[in-house]
């Protein structure tokens, strides 16, 4: 199998689950496109640690971590199988770069984890696996934590970093009608696009010091990390591309982006 592209997703808020929009139909689109792949290890701002743990259960149940939503919420499952010698592998990756990873065996699926993969694998046949978002990260070291979990995209592992594009919970409208969004959540969003199909990993490490209204976007950067760990994972050599997922409540950036050379991807 050719090397697989690895994915930024927007997971927004548990409401995506029921409520696709417009990003749920493209990720759908897109999961239609990829080769089937052995696994797919998730890593999500909503299971972050202290030091790196990677779920080895066989049987991950949903995970429904959040309070206060729609009830039909709460009875949605995804049933699909874990992936323990693949979560195996990617211990022993994060061990050969230095961080003191462990196993976990009670972990499941994540809102995350389950909500994306919902539209973007509804069959929920492929098994999947979580690595945990370290506490302590900027910008270089979630890159550079993508790039400890890189060999797995080589070995038939779909990568995805699950976060939010833009993230200010403050300003979240869930009245407002789904349409082009704040001004500076547009603006912040553009800055991204333009480093991220640019290829300048470099900056894109900087998103909280030099993009536009960073500080408003991300009041706090943990659902931008996974966009770095997935950058991280593909490398700057790859070329990238924008799925266009509008925006949620008014402030929420629901982009997805693939790291990869999609035609090549098609065709493995």
């Amino acid at each position: 199998m050719s090397r697989l592209p690895t994915l930024f997703i927007s997971h927004g808020s548990p409401t995506f689950a029921i409520d696709p929009g417009q990003a749920g139909p493209a990720l759908t689109a897109l999961g239609q496109t990829l080769p089937r792949p052995k696994a797919i290890l998730v890593v999500s701002p909503h299971w972050m640690t202290r030091e790196p743990r990677v779920a080895t259960t066989p049987r991950p149940q949903t995970i429904h971590d959040f309070g206060g939503f729609p009830p039909a919420l709460y009875q949605l499952q995804y049933p699909a199988p874990g992936a323990p010698d693949v979560a195996q592998r990617a211990i022993d990756l994060l061990r050969a770069a230095g961080y003191p990873a462990e196993a976990d065996t009670q972990w499941g699926l994540d809102h995350g984890a389950w909500v994306p993969l919902l539209h973007l694998l509804p069959q929920a046949d492929v098994p999947v696996f979580q690595v945990s978002l370290p506490a302590r990260l900027d910008g270089a070291a979630a890159y550079a934590y993508g790039q400890a979990l890189a060999p797995l995209a080589e070995e038939g592992v779909l990568v995805i970093g699950s976060g939010s594009l833009t993230h200010n919970l403050y300003e979240v409208r869930f009245d407002a009608p789904d349409a082009q969004g704040e001004t500076y959540a547009v603006e912040f969003s553009r800055w991204i696009n333009d480093v991220v199909t640019g290829r300048d990993h470099a900056r894109l490490q900087q998103t909280m010091a030099q993009a536009p209204h960073a500080q408003r976007a991300h009041p706090t950067a943990e659902h931008l990390w996974p966009l770095m760990v997935a950058a991280g994972a593909a490398g700057a050599e790859v070329p990238a591309t924008r799925i266009d997922g509008g925006v949620t409540h008014g402030v929420l950036v629901m982009d997805a982006f693939v790291f990869g050379d999609m035609a090549q991807a098609v065709a493995a």
